[in-house]
């Protein structure tokens, strides 16, 4: 298992235009990429930032996973995720090593597959691996 870099740091939001008049216009960040993904249920913009980025996320529904995060802890800081070079094999070595996952498969992310390492499996922090396409 190799982890190659922080990819980006994931921020949930009540309001993804609100959010924006921060990270974008406040602070300077040039939105890469701006997303809606149904099957996630979730709006989403990329603001690189050196090497990695700044997700930010919104739920469509308030009953989807995330828009449950939202109610139960508010705004703020949701996942890190982790670049990794084969994601296969990095779930079977976690899931070998007794790590509490969410996904043994991997899905489809906006950039290529994912999985999440719960947040009981690491002290608190969701975690998500990343292959890049």
């Amino acid at each position: 298992m190799t982890i190659k870099r922080i990819d980006h740091v994931a921020v949930v939001v009540e309001n993804l235009a609100a959010a924006l008049s921060v990270y974008r216009d406040a602070l300077g960040l040039v939105v890469s990429k701006q997303e809606t993904m149904p099957e996630q249920d979730v709006k989403m913009a990329f603001l690189p930032s050196g090497d990695s980025e700044i997700e930010l996320l919104e739920p469509i529904h308030p009953d989807s996973g995330i828009g449950r995060y939202l109610a139960r802890r508010g705004e703020g800081l949701h996942h890190i995720c982790l670049e990794v070079d084969d994601l296969q094999a990095t779930l079977a070595e976690l899931k070998a090593r007794g790590t509490q996952l969410i996904d043994e498969t991997p899905r489809r992310g906006a950039y290529g597959q994912v999985a999440f390492i719960h947040p009981k499996g690491a002290h608190g922090v969701l975690i998500e691996l990343l292959q890049r396409d």
